[in-house]
C-alpha cells in the first residue's frame, strides 16, 4: 500500500517577500491619495467661493461694511440656522456627535456623506472657528471604504481606512509626513504586523504623497509663516521654549476642561435647530468681541496676524487668544460639523505672540512655535503632529532641538489629562 512522505506533500507556502507585497500597493495608494486631496481641494475653493460671496459680494451690495459688528451676528447666526435645517432634515444628519469624533473612525455610511460635506463647507464660509480636517477625513474613508470594498473585495478594510486617513492628512498639511507621524503613532496601539515599520508605513505615505502633491499642484498655501530666522539659538532660547510651550498648554488644558459642561449645556438644548443658531449668534458675538481674526479655521489669519509682529498690543492678543479658544468650544459644542486642529493653531500663535508681547527679548519664531506646540499637545494629545505643525511655522533646522525639549516639560502637564474630544458619553477622554 502507498504511502505519503514528507518528500511527496506539497511544501508549505513560503511568506512573500517585502517586494512582492509592496509594489501591489503603490496603484491603489496613488489612487487613494489623488481622490483624497482633490475632494479636499474641492470642499476648500467652494467654501472659499461662498466666504467671498457672503463676506464680501452680499454687503457690498447692501452696501454695509462686510465684518461690521450686526454682519458678524447675522452671518454666524444664519450659518447656525443653515447647519441645523442639514443635521435635522438631511440623511444621515450629517455623521455624528462632532465633539466625539477625531482625526480616526471607523467608515460612516456613504448616505451620510453628502450632508457632512455641506454642513462643513456652510460652516467653513459662515466663520465658524472649525477647521476642515476631521470631516473630510470622515468623508475620504466613507467613500474609498465603500469603493475598495466593492472594487477588491479581498482587501482588508483597514487598508482603505489607513491609505484615505493618511491620504487626506497629507493633503490638509501639503507633505507626507504628518501623515506617516500620524500613522505611526496609530501603530503604536496596535499589535506588530509583519514587516518592519517602514513596510508598514510604505503605503500610506504612497498616498499621503498623492494627496500632499494634489494640493502643492492646486493651491499655493503653505504653513511657512516667514518668521524672522533664528540663526544661533542660546540657553536663553531654550528655557523661553520650555516657559512658553508649558504655558501654552496650561491655557489649552483649561479649554479641555470647560469642553464637557459646554458641551452638555447644548445638549440639553436636545434639538439643532436650537443648538446650532444659538451656537452661531454667540459665535457672532464672539467675534464682535475679539474681531475678524477671530472667525474662520484660522490658517490665513496666523499669517495676518504674524505679518504685523510689534503691532499688537499685549491686551489685544490675549483677547483674541480668549476669544478664539471661547469659540472654538462653542462651535465644537453646539454641532458644527468641523476639526478642531487649525483653530488651535491660531490660539497658540496668538498665545506665543503674547509672551512675545510681554517678554521682547523671546524671538518671535521662538514664541510662536512653543505656543503652538503646547496648545496643541494639551488639545490633541497628538505628540509627533504637534511636534511637527509647530516646526513647520518656523521651518529652521535651529528650532528643531529646541521644540523636542520644550515639548517635554509640555507633556508632563497634559498627560493623563482630560484632551479636546468627548467620548459618546460626552464624558472627557483622557
Amino acid at each position: 500500500m502507498a504511502t505519503d512522505t514528507p518528500s511527496s506533500a506539497p511544501p508549505p507556502s513560503a511568506p512573500g517577500t517585502p517586494l512582492s507585497l509592496l509594489l501591489p500597493q503603490i496603484l491603489p495608494a496613488l489612487v487613494v491619495g489623488v481622490v483624497s486631496g482633490l475632494l479636499y481641494i474641492g470642499i476648500s475653493k467652494l467654501s472659499e467661493q461662498l466666504k467671498d460671496v457672503v463676506w464680501d459680494t452680499l454687503p457690498d451690495a447692501l452696501g454695509i461694511g462686510g465684518y461690521s459688528s450686526l454682519w458678524m451676528i447675522v452671518v454666524l447666526t444664519s450659518t447656525g440656522v443653515a447647519v441645523g435645517l442639514v443635521v435635522w432634515k438631511v440623511p444621515g444628519h450629517a455623521g455624528p456627535d462632532p465633539a466625539s469624533t477625531g482625526l480616526e473612525g471607523t467608515p460612516l455610511a456613504p448616505s451620510v456623506v453628502p450632508g457632512l460635506l455641506v454642513a462643513s463647507t456652510l460652516a467653513l464660509a459662515g466663520g465658524v472657528s472649525l477647521g476642515p480636517e476631521n470631516p473630510i477625513i470622515a468623508a475620504n474613508i466613507a467613500l474609498l471604504y465603500w469603493l475598495g470594498r466593492k472594487v477588491a473585495p479581498a482587501a482588508p478594510g483597514a487598508l482603505w481606512v489607513v491609505l484615505a486617513t493618511s491620504a487626506t492628512i497629507g493633503a490638509l498639511f501639503g507633505t507626507p509626513v504628518a501623515a506617516a507621524l500620524v500613522v505611526s503613532e496609530a501603530l503604536t496601539h496596535q499589535p506588530a504586523g509583519r514587516g518592519s515599520l517602514w513596510d508598514r508605513l510604505f503605503a500610506p505615505l504612497v498616498a499621503a504623497g498623492a494627496g500632499a502633491m494634489v494640493t502643492s499642484l492646486l493651491s499655493d498655501f503653505t504653513f511657512d509663516l516667514s518668521l524672522p530666522p533664528v540663526t544661533d539659538p542660546g540657553w536663553g532660547d531654550l528655557l523661553a521654549a520650555m516657559v512658553v510651550a508649558t504655558a501654552a498648554a496650561l491655557f489649552g488644558l483649561v479649554s479641555c476642561y470647560c469642553f464637557p459642561y459646554v458641551h452638555s449645556a447644548f445638549r440639553r438644548l436636545r434639538h439643532p435647530m436650537l443648538m446650532l443658531p444659538l451656537g452661531g449668534l454667540i459665535l457672532g458675538l464672539l467675534g464682535v468681541l475679539g474681531g475678524p481674526l477671530t472667525l474662520f479655521k484660522g490658517l490665513e489669519q496666523i499669517k495676518e496676524l504674524t505679518s504685523n509682529l510689534g503691532g499688537w498690543s499685549s491686551g489685544d492678543l490675549a483677547k483674541m487668544a480668549a476669544v478664539k479658544v471661547a469659540a472654538l468650544l462653542i462651535a465644537a459644542s453646539c454641532g458644527f460639523r468641523g476639526g478642531r486642529i487649525f483653530p488651535a493653531v491660531f490660539v497658540g500663535v496668538a498665545f506665543g505672540l503674547l509672551a512675545q508681547a510681554l517678554v521682547p527679548e523671546i524671538p518671535p519664531a521662538v514664541a510662536v512655535s512653543s505656543g503652538v506646540l503646547g496648545v496643541l499637545l494639551a488639545t490633541t494629545r497628538l505628540g509627533w503632529v504637534s511636534l511637527f505643525t509647530a516646526a513647520v511655522l518656523a521651518p529652521q533646522p535651529s528650532m528643531f532641538a529646541l521644540l523636542c525639549i520644550a515639548s517635554l516639560p509640555a507633556w508632563l502637564v497634559v498627560t493623563g489629562r482630560p484632551q479636546l474630544q468627548l467620548d459618546e458619553s460626552g464624558a472627557s477622554q483622557h
